[in-house]
């Protein structure tokens, strides 16, 4: 069988029609502000002859499919192969000069039309007991086999923890991700005899360190396919009995713990449901206990301009996400918990590096064997690639954020 990544149907849009072309406008517009070549079929550029290059393989299909909207057109319309780098040019390379400009690329007249084009994330979509259960299998239990074939031994889908006393390229992949580990397992001050709650189970690697520590860890997932391959990954670590895997969702864990830890698991849960989330650390923690996660993060300015719109990562990749800034964090932990965060370690500098291992690595994944089609490297191609230069340009950040009550 092999799973294909969903393309939307395209409306039969007049070749007149006023979306069409303000779509063409506004990407002129856009390339003007941006160091970025964008050629036509014919040779001609739509902006300065400056910088990496873009070829526009089929530029009417892609304005209309940026005129339908916007925010998804361009991710949607690499998927389709309606535009691609130049020949021997980076995915990251192109899209990095607009990620680094991405509140000065269009015109403040054409910004203003935002709330017109701006949709809303659906219902369908919500975090719900249901819905969240939909919404990690529609990720996490693509295959264990993809995972493992891009991600390096520790099978951590994280960022990982570098030593910036050293170049980051010549750094063992393994070791960086194990540093992650450890520094928020020391963060919740996880030893000997601790009793752990770790939401987001992984494949595990978590829970086994910190049961090689001597804690004794229950860990919740609503994947199968990670439940099942952390069962075994516990087992062959040799601390198995030390470790309950559940396939549970977290509102639903009852129980005390010395230390709770959840690491990347807070942009899954939805802004709707952050008091829940973060109500559920507190009850769950015992007298002097203490949270660690490890959450990426944008600028509250960012967060506030797109936490109500529908965006290519939402659709595509992570339903139901949003990323919280660390002030909306703080926000929600004051007005519906005890906890209060005491310790920010940001390192999103690192989380650049590691989405560029895993990009380089999923490039020689034979994915036909495992099942995908052609526009599922695209859709993940361009995933990864996107979530880079988030990271590069600074505008995403990754930190771990310590939780204790006052």
């Amino acid at each position: 069988m092999t799973i294909t990544a969903p393309l939307p149907r395209q409306s039969a849009l007049p070749r007149a029609d006023l979306r069409t072309l303000l779509a063409r406008r506004i990407m002129r517009a856009v390339v003007d502000r941006v160091p970025v070549d964008v050629r036509m079929p014919d040779g001609r550029s739509l902006g300065r002859r400056e910088g990496p290059a873009i070829d526009l393989v089929r530029p009417d299909a892609l304005f209309r499919r940026i005129a339908e909207h916007p925010k998804i057109g361009i991710g949607e319309g690499y998927m389709a192969g309606e535009w691609r780098p130049a020949e021997g040019t980076d995915l990251a390379a192109v899209l990095l000069p607009f990620a680094e400009r991405v509140t000065t690329a269009v015109p403040p007249a054409l910004a203003k039309l935002r709330r017109v084009v701006d949709r809303p994330i659906p219902s369908a979509e919500r975090n719900d007991l249901a819905g969240s259960r939909r919404n990690i299998e529609a990720h996490y239990d693509l295959s264990n086999e993809l995972f493992a074939a891009f991600l390096d031994e520790t099978m951590m889908y994280s960022s990982a923890l570098f030593d910036e006393s050293l170049p980051f390229a010549g750094q063992d992949f393994s070791e960086a991700q194990l540093r992650k580990v450890h520094a928020i397992l020391d963060m919740a001050e996880v030893r000997d005899g601790s009793r752990v709650l770790e939401i987001g189970t992984g494949w595990g690697t978590l829970a086994v360190e910190a049961a090689r520590r001597g804690a004794t860890v229950t860990t919740v997932t609503l994947s199968k396919e990670q439940a099942a391959l952390a069962r075994e990954r516990a087992d062959a670590a040799g601390v198995g009995e030390r470790i309950d895997i559940r396939i549970e969702d977290y509102r639903n864990v009852t129980g005390e713990y010395d230390a709770v830890v959840s690491v990347e698991m807070i942009e899954a849960v939805g802004e709707e449901y952050w008091p829940t989330y973060f109500a559920t650390l507190d009850k769950r923690l015992a007298p002097g206990g203490i949270a660690a996660i490890q959450a990426i993060l944008m600028g509250h300015d960012r967060y506030l301009a797109t936490r109500r719109s529908y965006g290519w990562i939402q659709k595509h990749i992570f339903p139901g996400g949003m990323i919280p800034s660390l002030q909306a964090i703080d926000t929600t932990t004051q007005q519906h918990t005890t906890l209060r965060a005491d310790r920010v370690h940001a390192f999103g500098s690192h989380y650049a590096e590691t989405l560029r291992r895993w990009r380089h690595t999923f490039e020689g994944v034979d994915l036909a064997s495992l099942g995908f089609d052609e526009t599922f490297r695209r859709k993940w191609e361009f995933y990864l690639a996107y979530c880079e230069v988030g990271f590069e340009s600074g505008y995403l950040d990754v930190a771990q954020i310590r939780l204790a009550r006052r």
